[in-house]
């Protein structure tokens, strides 16, 4: 019974408690409404305004009077005008009914759209007087607006505002229509602009240039020269040669199927010299002969040693076979006196003589088998010997190996990730340059200098042969070496962009020393054949770029990993998967630096 009682008051509670949020839910509308009746009110009647907007964007002035203190509280740019001491304000930008319509959001938040027209004169307006959520809510609304009837009309209207959202949306209809709307007048009214950034779109998208785009970028152009009136043919393809250089300059060779190229040959004239270079580029390797002389001085030593031992092994046998040479003799000598016996008993007058014969004879036996322990022991003796010398050959060895493993550990005593001899047995191997890794030194420390690109640049710029460590926070440790390391000379750079560009490095790699995911080992990742020439990425205010597979902002905190878009990726990666952009740091852009080193040979 008791139970039952406290059952049914806990559901009484409930209730009421229920209740109670609802009428508290309906109080709140009917102040929420009651808020904006009392605004609306302000804005339509006349009392305790103090301020006027006038209207110039009319045939006659117009006067609207408002509230200084709401329009200083509701818009950062009434908040900043209106802190002067004045009691008007002259707008020429909007007309009256623009202004009033603005004015009804910023009072109680009532916006009206008439149409399309009419959502970017407000977005205008949204943008001029700093409305940053009304801006928001009118650019979601024009972007959900766009459908393949009205792109080009939006993304005409979107040129004064330059706005990304709906750029972009456009560049998708654009690219999804693309051979429906080829020909079609409002393409080629595209702006130059316009097109490279469409371009990059789709370079970002990771699609491939068919060739009616490339047909196209000929007919934009040659409609843009029928427009150079006055102009001579002369002049004209000077000004076609530069455009063609303008666009197929941001071409990669990925974004263009074999097929196609061969069917650009008609534009051979046009096409600039670095675009073709990329494309048809010539592999030469290298051998390094100073390895070579190494390797053929190891293997001379090594020969050495086995023939050594071989020498060794000959004198033993040798010792071996004179033992049992004489272990013959003496059995066979034994055969002798049995046979000498038998005629002693036959021949006894020869006994004496015999006798003394065999008494002689067995001392000389005694004197070989003296002689043969002598050579027995003397043998076990060079054998200790050579074992001795063998083992101490050995440890000799260890020595040397282990006072290299300490110098090289040395190199990284500073060092705050590079702790595991393993990981220096890996650099040491992948940089394959004995003599100038052992004189590596340390050449800058985030923590130690601070995570500024510029003062790594400071540090690093025209050291020569680069290593680059990085250690993020949740332990990934990965970085890169350059043979030709970071320079602002741009007479070494093999693309320049004003203040960037790309530098050079057909010995260049990646590497990952620590990577938990998969239980991954070290591994070093080449430059690919293609892609030498964008092997280091130079930017004076940025940390280290190598290609486009990974850098350091400038504030070294932070990064992007974008592997396998210059440098090889590991068997079994493909390039552009969520596996290949987190496969050196566990992620595309979150991960965070927790410490930079840089190392010049």
């Amino acid at each position: 019974m008791d139970n039952n009682n406290n059952n049914n008051q806990i559901e009484n509670e409930n209730e009421i408690q229920n209740e109670n949020q609802n009428e508290m839910k309906n109080l709140q509308k009917k102040v929420t409404k009651n808020l904006i009746e009392d605004y609306s009110n302000l804005l339509n009647g006349n009392s305790f305004k103090d301020f006027s907007i006038f209207v110039e964007n009319e045939s006659n002035p117009f006067e609207i009077k408002v509230h200084k203190s709401i329009l200083s509280s509701r818009s950062p740019f009434f908040n900043k005008s209106l802190r002067q001491e004045s009691l008007s304000i002259s707008l020429n930008q909007f007309n009256k009914k623009e202004m009033e319509s603005i004015l009804k959001y910023i009072y109680y938040g009532n916006i009206s759209f008439e149409n399309q027209e009419n959502l970017f004169q407000l977005l205008e307006i949204s943008i001029y007087f700093k409305l940053n959520l009304l801006k928001e809510f009118i650019q979601k609304k024009i972007s959900n607006s766009i459908n393949y009837s009205n792109f080009f009309q939006i993304l005409f209207q979107n040129r004064n505002l330059n706005l990304n959202e709906i750029e972009i949306k456009c560049f998708e209809l654009i690219n999804q229509n693309f051979s429906q709307i080829q020909n079609n007048e409002n393409l080629f009214n595209l702006t130059k602009e316009e097109i490279i950034k469409f371009i990059q779109f789709k370079q970002e998208k990771k699609e491939i240039f068919q060739f009616d785009f490339f047909q196209f970028l000929n007919n934009w152009i040659e409609k843009r020269n029928e427009r150079l009136k006055g102009k001579k043919e002369k002049e004209k393809g000077i000004e076609k040669k530069r455009l063609f250089h303008s666009f197929f300059s941001l071409f990669d060779k990925d974004s263009i199927s074999k097929q196609d190229f061969d069917k650009l040959n008609q534009f051979h004239i046009f096409l600039p010299n670095s675009f073709l270079i990329n494309l048809e580029r010539n592999i030469f390797q290298i051998q390094d002969l100073s390895n070579q002389t190494k390797i053929k001085e190891k293997d001379k030593q090594i020969k050495e040693k086995e023939n050594k031992i071989k020498r060794r092994d000959k004198r033993i046998k040798l010792f071996e076979s004179e033992n049992q040479n004489l272990k013959l003799e003496n059995e066979k000598q034994k055969l002798d006196n049995e046979k000498k016996e038998k005629k002693i008993n036959s021949k006894r007058k020869e006994i004496s003589k015999l006798r003394s014969e065999n008494q002689k004879k067995d001392k000389e036996n005694q004197k070989k088998h003296k002689i043969l322990k002598e050579k027995d022991k003397q043998i076990q003796n060079l054998k200790l010997s050579f074992e001795k010398e063998i083992y101490q050959e050995n440890q000799n060895e260890k020595e040397k190996s282990n006072r290299k493993e300490n110098k090289i550990l040395d190199i990284f005593s500073n060092s705050k990730i590079i702790k595991d001899i393993e990981y220096v047995k890996k650099l040491k191997e992948w940089i394959n340059d004995d003599e100038s890794f052992s004189k590596m030194r340390k050449g800058f420390s985030a923590k130690r200098n601070e995570f500024k690109g510029k003062k790594w640049h400071k540090a690093v710029d025209d050291k020569g042969k680069t290593l680059v460590v990085i250690k993020t926070k949740d332990n990934f440790i990965f970085g890169g070496f350059t043979q030709v390391g970071w320079t602002n000379d741009k007479s070494k750079w093999s693309f320049d962009y004003g203040n960037w560009g790309y530098i050079p490095d057909s010995n260049a790699f990646i590497f990952s020393l620590r990577n938990d995911k998969g239980d991954r080992k070290p591994e070093k990742f080449t430059i690919k054949k293609r892609s030498k020439e964008f092997a280091i990425f130079y930017n004076s205010i940025s940390g280290p770029i190598l290609g486009a597979d990974f850098g350091l902002f400038d504030n070294l905190h932070h990064g992007y990993t974008k592997f396998g878009s210059s440098y090889n990726l590991p068997n079994g990666i493909q390039e552009g998967t969520d596996e290949a952009k987190s496969y050196l740091a566990g992620s595309f852009d979150k991960w965070k630096v927790d410490e930079l080193e840089t190392y010049f040979i």
